[in-house]
């Protein structure tokens, strides 16, 4: 057999030949895709030399009750700790990520930037393109300041001069030396700041606690991860003992918080928990491709049937079934093939839109691309799809009875039950994964209307325009002053045209993680060395709650003279109200402090619960303090410097509007940066991203899955009125109606779809346990959304039925009974 002769073969049908690439370039590029995804997000390897003896240093804390997530930072005791008594890291790194304003360059600008202790650069084993590390001595206090620039930055801002280093930028109002330039392909874990500044910690002023920073080390060759946490759980009391507690706290509170290591590769740092959600999504698209390979080994069903007089002929004459299933299997290859190329551009559209799109939570989205690994997995997957839809016509049609076959060939009879059975079975393959499909994505339909239905702690997100100022110390040093400053800032903005009211807060509702500590209510009894659940801190200024929309539930908001008074007042969520003191309104006129050493703060209003964590996340219980504090955190004075602008009004998001925002600000503070602008729509339909993410995917699965098979029952149907055209003619001769005949193709039809229904609800049943983690307030196992897509599914069907019958009216029963 030559292979050109399978070339002609295909090219003599084209319009079968288009159909049927198109229908596995669905398929594989869909697949594709996603493996890109899959490959670059979960199995490409961190871009750093070994990789894998990098670790995220992370802690457990089981002592203590409150925490919203099971895990622990660093802290900075710690990380002096591991780093001079270690035995089995090469080195150890602590970072953390923020902002900063740069003025002195061109426009004043709030970037973000990469805060690192000396060593952390180095153990990711990324020279800097120009210039050098930070040394132990930019590290320290009390030294001149430095700072590395990304690539990205170095270009935009510096035209990439190379001359660049020495010169000193002005960073939070102080001069920072620029030491180094790191190279264009960099990338520090999975944020993109545009500098780096190093931490400078003062050794000297550290206590225990404040988990508030990152970790990660090099593991030294040939140890293993079991090995470095025994080794980090051995340096645990050593720190205890070495550095001594905040005022106020004591260290058998330490102790009974029993911190322990929980050590774990660097890349799940990176990755976070996407795993689970981009292989279920594949999984999901492999069924659509499952359903184009049942839907072309359908339309080589047919051909065969076409066919069946040839090959009869071909092994009369002496072809061996292994000849005659040879060609079969390259033509399905050759097709198989020519689906994969087809879809590789599928796949490379999609890709370059999902980029450009660049969905919220989606990490390491640089490294999503189609490269070798792809390549193969195309391939793979084309061929195993050739194989699959070549071997039904290779079982049915290769081995088939000489004699039979050329008598059958001859004759003009219907053709038979048997010969429908192999087309029949695919169909109801196609309609019961598509069914599998059409639930799964209903399912997270329903969790999506779910959240949506869920009150995240505010109103009319929309009409909230937020943005972050921050007045850096070395600016204004006083902290009343700063304050003062702030509300000025808050009164030009509130004169604004269309502004209803104009707020600050330390974090914005599903905006950022915060503050987290620990809170003593008065009343409450604490055992000598407990130390009390963590909570969450929010910061916030008078008006803040309206502003966000934020219902209070019992008491008062926060006044300007709470503030500049210095008195002692703060404000709870609802939950926590009804934890500690059974009800909102028990709460008022009771006490918290952060700290024993902290005066007491008298509850003076309780706030509906928000879900800062996210809408799927059970509510924080949270304690709101004023944004200018005495006396608080083992701080004299304390004002949250850098915050985020809350501006409620209808003209949020217009250029205009920002333009007469930046005015107000500069009006009282001039050059200052504005940062993070965005409405809390914005915020809000962020923390939607990854439900939305997999909503969308799965939705576009569950449709071509539906499209594909009503494809499919509408080529059995089609198939089955063209062959049964004398039957037709002989019925109508003997005076059946037309809805007669429409009737009989659609029960055919609907018989087909009610067996792939029951198929398929029987595997969604079994499958859609594994869904059970993308879910919300939505079981598995759904009555609703079961009944709805199986309903959807037939009424496809029968629509995909009875398309094919409008040929009946068409038909001339005398033409017909002469046809054969």
């Amino acid at each position: 057999m030559q292979y050109r002769h399978v070339i002609r073969r295909i090219a003599r049908t084209p319009g079968f030949t288009v159909i049927a690439i198109f229908t596995l370039a669905v398929g594989i590029g869909a697949n594709s895709a996603i493996f890109s995804v899959i490959e670059g997000v979960l199995l490409k390897p961190l871009p750093y030399p070994r990789a894998d003896e990098l670790i995220g240093v992370w802690h457990v804390a089981p002592g203590v009750s409150g925490l919203n997530r099971s895990e622990v930072n660093i802290a900075p005791f710690l990380y002096f700790t591991y780093r001079d008594e270690n035995r089995t890291f090469t080195d150890i790194g602590m970072w953390d990520d923020g902002s900063a304003s740069v003025t002195g360059i061109a426009e004043p600008e709030q970037v973000d930037t990469i805060q690192v202790t000396d060593g952390t650069l180095p153990l990711l084993a990324v020279a800097p393109m120009l210039g050098r590390f930070f040394s132990r001595q930019d590290d320290s206090p009390g030294t001149p300041e430095t700072t590395i620039l990304m690539y990205g930055y170095w270009k935009s801002r510096f035209g990439g001069d190379r001359s660049v280093i020495g010169r000193r930028i002005l960073i939070d109002g102080r001069a920072h030396q620029i030491i180094g330039v790191m190279p264009e392909g960099f990338r520090f874990l999975d944020y993109q700041p545009s500098l780096i500044t190093a931490m400078r910690m003062d050794r000297a002023k550290v206590y225990l606690g404040n988990f508030s920073y990152q970790g990660i080390a090099r593991l030294k060759p040939g140890v293993t991860t079991a090995q470095a946490s025994a080794d980090v759980a051995r340096m645990i009391p050593i720190g205890l003992d070495r550095y001594p507690a905040f005022p106020g706290f004591t260290k058998k509170m330490f102790q009974e918080a029993r911190l322990a290591p929980h050590l774990r590769p660097l890349k799940e740092d990176v990755t976070g928990n996407i795993g689970g959600t981009l292989w279920i999504v594949m999984g999901t698209i492999g069924l659509v491709l499952l359903i184009a390979c049942a839907n072309v080994a359908n339309l080589l069903l047919v051909r065969a049937d076409g066919r069946q007089q040839e090959l009869a002929i071909r092994s009369a004459l002496g072809a061996g079934w292994k000849s005659i299933a040879a060609e079969l299997i390259a033509e399905s290859l050759t097709l198989g093939a020519l689906g994969g190329l087809a879809g590789l551009g599928l796949a490379y559209a999609a890709l370059r839109l999902l980029v450009s799109i660049g969905p919220a939570r989606l990490p390491r989205l640089s490294e999503i691309h189609i490269d070798a690994w792809v390549l193969l997995f195309t391939l793979i997957i084309s061929l195993f799809a050739g194989l699959l839809f070549g071997a039904i016509p290779v079982w049915k049609y290769a081995k088939r009875n000489v004699a039979g076959a050329l008598h059958g060939a001859a004759r003009g009879f219907s053709q038979s039950r048997e010969r429908h059975r192999a087309r029949n079975v695919l169909v109801v393959v196609q309609m019961a994964l598509a069914l599998v499909l059409l639930v799964s994505s209903g399912l997270v339909i329903r969790s999506f209307q779910a959240l949506r239905n869920v009150r995240p702690g505010f109103t009319h997100p929309e009409r909230v325009q937020t943005l972050r100022v921050s007045i850096p110390d070395a600016q204004v040093k006083d902290d009343q002053a700063a304050m003062r400053m702030e509300q000025e800032m808050l009164d030009k903005i509130a004169a604004i045209p269309g502004v209803e009211v104009a707020a600050v807060a330390s974090t914005i509702p599903l905006g950022a993680s915060g503050w987290h500590d620990a809170v003593y209510a008065e009343g409450h009894f604490y055992r000598e060395g407990q130390i009390p659940p963590i909570r969450r801190y929010r910061f916030l200024s008078p008006r803040a709650l309206e502003a966000t929309g934020t219902r209070l539930i019992a008491g008062r908001d926060f006044m300007w003279t709470d503030l500049y008074d210095d008195r002692h007042v703060a404000l709870v969520s609802e939950g926590l109200a009804r934890e500690l003191w059974g009800s909102a309104q028990g709460a008022i006129g009771q006490s918290v402090r952060q700290s024993p050493k902290d005066p007491w703060r008298e509850i003076v209003g309780v706030v509906e619960d928000v879900h800062d964590d996210g809408l799927d996340r059970p509510v924080s219980s949270t304690v709101y303090w004023p944004v200018l504090l005495k006396q608080f955190s083992g701080n004299e004075s304390f004002v949250w410097r850098s915050v985020n602008y809350l501006i409620r009004s209808r003209r949020t998001g217009t250029f205009g509007f920002l333009d007469e925002v930046r005015r107000a600000v500069w009006s009282v503070i001039p050059n200052v940066p504005l940062a993070n602008i965005r409405t809390m729509q914005q915020i809000y339909d962020r923390s939607l991203a990854r439900t939305s993410f997999t909503l969308v995917m799965l939705a576009i699965a569950g449709g071509m899955a539906l499209i594909l098979g009503m494809i499919g029952i509408y080529g059995v149907i089609a198939y089955s009125v063209a062959q049964r055209t004398r039957e037709i003619g002989i019925r109508m001769a003997l005076g059946a109606q037309r809805r007669e005949l429409t009737g009989l193709f659609l029960r055919d039809g609907l018989r087909l779809a009610l067996l792939g229904v029951a198929c398929g609800l029987t595997a969604a049943a079994l499958l859609m346990r594994l869904m059970a983690s993308l879910l919300f307030e939505v079981k598995p196992i759904d009555p609703l959304t079961y009944i709805g897509m199986s309903l959807c599914l037939i009424a496809a069907a029968a629509a995909a039925s009875y398309l094919p019958t409008l040929r009946l009216a068409v038909i001339d029963p005398v033409r017909a009974l002469r046809a054969e």
